[in-house]
């Protein structure tokens, strides 16, 4: 859950996102070193009127300032695409959620039982209880299994939505007549928040999405719960 004053990313929730937390760090380190040493240069130039023609002219030095940007490309590109295929790749998921983005809403199919399905709304804020927080809040949470491959096919009943929960490292976009899929392992259990990420009408900002992970055996009597009262 996010806070104020926060400067960085949410903590994972996933091991995608602590990858891409990962590689935040690792391209910040590299940008951090360039723009020390772009400063470094542009106060040595200014403050000093010594001049050195073989840095003026000097084949080495354009060989350096050549090949050293093609280097850091290259470290910063092979962590890149890995991660992309990480985040693209679903092996043998344990459970199938459809979610499907509405003008205001999401609803949410589980595609491997017969008849669990519920849509979910926000919270008005006069409706809300103690602890809970104004405009993320729903009446139903998508509740998953932890530590379980997850897949979700995301898409649109009318206009473009996006599935975001910035703590799993998910965000895929909600298109009308299309079927994406996307997956997560939720590493621990908890409450994630998250909205529409697609501006998407009048009522986009409230939209939420709350993901509930819980042990497998809770997840069973919540399901068995749920299939009684459809």
């Amino acid at each position: 859950m996010a806070h104020p004053t926060q400067l960085g990313f949410q903590d994972a929730a996933s091991p995608v996102m602590e990858e891409l937390l990962h590689f935040h760090d690792h391209a910040l380190m590299i940008v951090l070193l360039i723009s020390t040493l772009v400063l470094y240069i542009i106060v040595a130039m200014v403050s000093t009127k010594l001049t050195n023609k073989y840095i003026l002219d000097s084949q080495e030095i354009e060989i350096v300032w050549t090949i050293l940007p093609a280097v850091i490309l290259v470290l910063i590109a092979l962590p890149s695409l890995r991660i992309l295929y990480l985040m693209d790749e679903i092996n043998d998921p344990h459970l199938t959620i459809k979610a499907m983005g509405h003008q205001w809403y999401w609803s949410y199919e589980y595609t491997d039982y017969e008849n669990l399905g519920f849509d979910s709304y926000m919270v008005p804020t006069q409706d809300l209880a103690p602890g809970q927080f104004r405009l993320l809040e729903t009446d139903h949470r998508m509740v998953v299994p932890m530590e379980s491959p997850i897949r979700v096919l995301v898409s649109a009943e009318d206009v473009l939505h996006s599935w975001a929960v910035p703590s799993l490292g998910v965000k895929m976009d909600a298109v009308p007549g299309r079927l994406n899929q996307t997956a997560f392992i939720a590493s621990r259990p908890g409450v994630f928040y998250g909205q529409c990420s697609e501006i998407c009408g009048a009522n986009h900002s409230f939209m939420p999405i709350v993901v509930e992970a819980v042990p497998l055996e809770h997840f069973e009597n919540w399901s068995s719960l749920m299939l009684e009262d459809a």
